[in-house]
């Protein structure tokens, strides 16, 4: 049995487990089909790359591949709190948390097109390189910086020919240096957010002259876009102001930028809504295809892991395209389908037992 069968059936294990997922309970599962050591073999053995997995995923890609997709770059921590520590499994900032948390830190490059979302790429943040801090403690960091892997998964998307109009991510990624590598290098467009606090140039003139102004002291019409000009670009960007109500009643607001100037205010905030998709691409990740429940010990063996469940993840979303039940109505058919069996099955076992 070659690496890629073994993929594919380890990556359905992963799809119908419920609980965590080991050699053992995939070769239980098979009635010892596949043995305890072919399957560490298998995850130890060979490490998949992002070209095994947009080899997996290019056939989909083309079936619904558009002119006017768009590509998110975003990254995840695949949390690992009472695993070993090594270069792929340490500690990172998690900006949703505010706090560092201990696990694998994964940047994806996923495609959105005809209302699909499917991984085409992604890169691990591998910390081999120590340093000691001001404090004089001894801590990890990573010789490749985020920005790096952002442009070399751009890069590789336009390599592989995915058509694609917008580059969606989020305030992290969103340096002047990130954008001309997307207008000058790429020939593409973005739609990002701006913290409060950068500057903007309200004038060519003013940008000529150095006069640069906070983005949170300017005043936006209601539903508008104004032509402003950010600090390290030659070219300028379209800029709105959306004001939104969080989930408790509070008021926030979000400054987007694109380098479209033919963008509306709708348009503008339409493309960047579809960055959203993210969300419960990561969260599928975790709750529906076990990204976070593997022992595995090894660089190797977590790495293999991840990609078979970026392969999952491709399965559910095809699943979802073909039965309109979402990853979460999937996994709850599957959960169902498993407890009808253990019940079936117990009570097979009430009946078969000896009278007291």
């Amino acid at each position: 049995m070659n690496n890629n069968e073994l993929l594919d059936i380890y990556s359905d294990y992963l799809l119908s487990a419920f609980g965590r997922t080991t050699s053992t309970g995939l070769s239980e599962l098979l009635d010892g089909q596949l043995s305890h050591d072919q399957i560490q073999r298998f995850l130890n053995g060979r490490e998949f790359t992002s070209a095994d997995l947009w080899g997996m995923v290019k056939g989909a890609v083309r079936q619904m591949e558009s002119s006017g997709g768009s590509l998110i770059i975003d990254d995840s921590i695949a949390e690992k709190p009472y695993m070993g520590e090594n270069s792929l499994v340490c500690w990172h900032y998690d900006h949703s948390s505010g706090s560092t948390v201990k696990g694998i830190n994964f940047i994806s490059a996923v495609y959105c097109s005809q209302r699909q979302t499917l991984p085409v790429g992604f890169r691990l943040v591998e910390k081999d390189e120590w340093y000691e801090a001001e404090d004089g403690e001894r801590k990890r960091r990573s010789r490749v910086s985020k920005n790096s892997h952002y442009q070399a998964l751009l890069k590789q998307a336009v390599v592989n020919r995915i058509p694609f109009q917008y580059v969606l991510n989020d305030v992290w990624y969103a340096s002047a240096e990130n954008m001309r590598f997307v207008v000058e290098t790429l020939h593409k467009d973005f739609v990002m957010p701006l913290k409060a606090n950068r500057k903007v140039a309200l004038s060519a003139e003013d940008k000529k002259r150095g006069r640069y102004v906070r983005i949170d002291s300017l005043t936006f019409e209601p539903n508008t876009c104004r032509i402003v000009y950010l600090e390290g670009l030659p070219f300028a960007l379209v800029l709105a102001q959306q004001v939104f109500v969080n989930e408790d009643g509070s008021t926030g607001v979000l400054y987007l930028v694109s380098s479209d100037l033919d963008l509306t205010y709708d348009q503008l905030t339409g493309h960047y809504r579809t960055r959203w998709s993210i969300e419960p691409y990561h969260k599928s990740l975790k709750q529906n295809v076990s990204l976070e429940k593997s022992p595995a010990q090894t660089k190797t063996g977590q790495t293999n892991h991840l990609v078979a469940a970026l392969f999952g993840y491709i399965k559910l979303e095809l699943l979802r395209a073909k039965t309109n039940l979402t990853h979460f109505g999937l996994k709850a058919r599957l959960y169902l389908s498993a407890l009808k069996t253990a019940y079936a099955q117990l009570r097979l076992f009430h009946h078969s037992s000896p009278p007291a």
